[in-house]
């Protein structure tokens, strides 16, 4: 979720560079740098924090150097900057972007995750080349400088033959001036056309002060700037012929990436935290590897009850974990609200492992519930998304979700970057414990490696049938869902969504519970969402729906492709891919949180900002 731009022109560059880093700073970040070509070679400058760190050691370093502003190159400029959200290497200056080969004369910024990073790194450290950091992205400036041989553009593309993963990347060279490389694989990565100078960058508010005009970069393409033109490439050297766009959008909605709302853009960006999240967690076809969270193998093997612990949208995740390592690992799990298990008085101890599941690490409630099992003598693991927060610090260890910063209050992506971590930790467990067969492991991590792409298919293909949906209920007073076994927490979920950001009343219930009362609220006027996808309790949810519809109900199914029970037995359904059953949930909760979205912009209102919630709950 890192944030890139680049530069080649006529102009000195620092201040293009670092504004545009400001213009991303939405994005979210614990550390920044930039690289500059100077007649000596590059001056690069790195620091930990915000951009006001990065301008005092950028004024640091020129009154080091002697000189007040960028030295011109042969009438040229250029230069690349970035902001680092940490996923592989701690919070440090030496993990910040740039990175460099051995040489210094290669330096490249990354976006995204290089899944082959360790095999890489071996090789290239076997050829004798040495590293200065603990990230994944080094590996690319050691591979272009392996194929440099005069040409940036043909390194690159070498380099991009070799790597495995998700990621986009820019290139300079201090002996080739005026000249920027780069290659998207999947990540986002977008030229601006200027007169005589050209930017590049991972998301068009960094260069849009200067310029609207841009040209798109595809999955799997290489691209070449100067400041006379820009060329780009497939990953085998053919040209590409495309022609550019203008924006029109104004500079709030460019932090939107063209989205109406900040919710909507964060709904299409789940695939991507997905994917920085678990891809390089599965290294391999049989296994995880989660040695970045601080717990030992021996630990895990051993250890004798879980016990998870989360509000709101986290404590449904939480569920959703409950069922996989119940299930996958054979390990008793306890699910508690946070605000309720820190007064309870529970009974824990030193076989047990505590997970507190929060987006901020900073709710109170389940930094108090976290503090609660440490003092008896549980080992805790915190599932967080922010580097630093205090429940990194409070807790034993640590498996971070790498969904960026989200700046709508509803929670989107970062929840489901929570579920695929407690999905990660309980194929874990149940690896070690070896309570899965090998053939059942590898079908599981195929099905978690296709879950991005899977995901991104189903939000481009529900869209607009979701759209009329809400369309035609926007106006209703009441919503039932319901849901059974791994079903229930998406509805949970998806009724958390409407109630949110929609304000209508809402339920969720399991569905066997419904004939013990909610029953009884049901008629033609009550819309019921009904979480039907495959599993091996799909026929009594079945019966439940029907159940529903005997009482005169509306029943909106979400189902798996190919399911042609549940259509025929709901008056509507919304269809999602095939996955393994236990998986689903990840993909049930898109149409949900799209319902909810467009219900609440039907009724006029701001799905950013709900009344009465913050992002970050920090009392109790």
């Amino acid at each position: 979720m890192c944030g890139i731009i680049g530069y080649v022109g006529h102009r000195p560059c620092e201040e293009i560079l670092v504004t545009g880093l400001e213009h991303l700073e939405y994005r979210g970040y614990d550390s920044a740098g930039l690289a500059i070509l100077i007649p000596d070679g590059v001056e690069k400058v790195r620091a930990v924090g915000n951009l006001a760190k990065l301008r005092e050691a950028l004024g640091t370093e020129r009154r080091a150097l002697g000189f007040e502003e960028q030295p011109d190159i042969d009438g040229n400029y250029t230069g690349i900057a970035h902001t680092r959200w940490a996923t592989h290497g701690r919070v440090t200056e030496a993990n910040a972007h740039p990175h460099s080969d051995e040489s210094g004369e290669i330096q490249i910024t990354m976006n995204g995750i290089v899944e082959n990073h360790a095999d890489l790194r071996s090789e290239l450290e076997a050829e004798g080349r040495r590293f200065s950091s603990d990230t994944d992205a080094e590996v690319i400036a050691h591979l272009i400088a392996r194929h440099f041989d005069g040409d940036l553009t043909e390194a690159v593309m070498a380099a991009y033959a070799e790597l495995r993963g998700h990621y986009s990347f820019v290139a300079m060279h201090a002996r080739t001036p005026g000249l920027l490389a780069g290659a998207r694989k999947e990540t986002p990565l977008i030229v601006g056309l200027g007169d005589g100078e050209n930017y590049i960058a991972s998301a068009i508010p960094a260069f849009m002060a200067h310029t609207r005009e841009v040209l798109t970069v595809d999955n799997g393409e290489i691209v070449t700037l100067t400041p006379d033109g820009v060329s780009i490439t497939d990953e085998h050297g053919s040209p590409v012929g495309r022609g550019p766009e203008t924006v029109t959008w104004d500079e709030e909605a460019a932090e939107k990436g063209g989205f109406d709302t900040f919710m909507l853009k964060e709904i299409h960006e789940q695939p991507e935290a997905i994917a920085e999240t678990i891809l390089d967690r599965l290294p391999h076809d049989d296994g995880v590897d989660l040695s970045d969270m601080g717990l030992s193998d021996d630990y895990l093997l051993n250890v004798k009850r879980i016990v998870i612990v989360a509000c709101g949208t986290s404590y449904h995740a939480g569920l959703i974990g409950r069922y996989a390592i119940e299930r996958w690992a054979r390990i008793p799990v306890e699910m508690d609200i946070a605000s309720e298990y820190r007064y309870r008085n529970p009974v824990v101890g030193p076989d047990d492992l505590v997970i507190g599941i929060t987006q901020s690490g900073e709710t109170a409630d389940t930094l108090a519930a976290m503090r609660l099992g440490r003092d008896g003598g549980a080992t805790v693991l915190a599932v967080t998304n922010i580097m630093g927060s205090q429940a990194t610090r409070d807790a034993d260890a640590v498996l971070y979700t790498r969904a960026g910063l989200e700046i709508g209050v509803a929670a989107t992506k970062t929840y489901v970057a929570q579920v695929a971590a407690m999905y990660l930790l309980a194929l874990r467990l149940a690896e070690l414990r070896k309570k899965l067969s090998i053939e059942r492991i590898r079908v599981l991590v195929a099905g978690l490696r296709d879950i991005p792409d899977k995901m991104e298919h189903t939000i481009d293909a529900v869209s607009e049938e979701v759209e009329k949906l809400a369309k035609r209920h926007a106006d209703d007073s009441f919503f039932l869902y319901l849901g059974r076994h791994i079903g229930l927490p998406v509805c949970l979920e998806g009724a958390l969504k409407l109630k949110e950001v929609s304000y209508i009343p809402t339920d969720a219930y399991a569905a066997g519970e419904m004939k013990h009362g909610p029953i009884a609220l049901l008629d033609e006027s009550t819309p019921v969402i009904c979480v039907a996808t495959d599993s091996p309790i799909l026929d009594k949810m079945l019966s439940n729906v029907e159940e529903v519809k005997a009482r005169g109900a509306m029943t909106i199914a979400i189902g798996t492709i190919g399911s042609d029970r549940v259509t025929r037995v709901a008056d509507e359904t919304i269809l999602i891919p095939k996955t393994d059953w236990l998986l689903q949930p990840i993909l049930a909760i898109l149409p949900l949180q799209l319902l909810a979205y467009h219900v609440a912009r039907f009724k006029g209102l701001n799905v950013d900002q709900p009344r009465n919630l913050a992002k970050t709950v920090t009392v109790e």
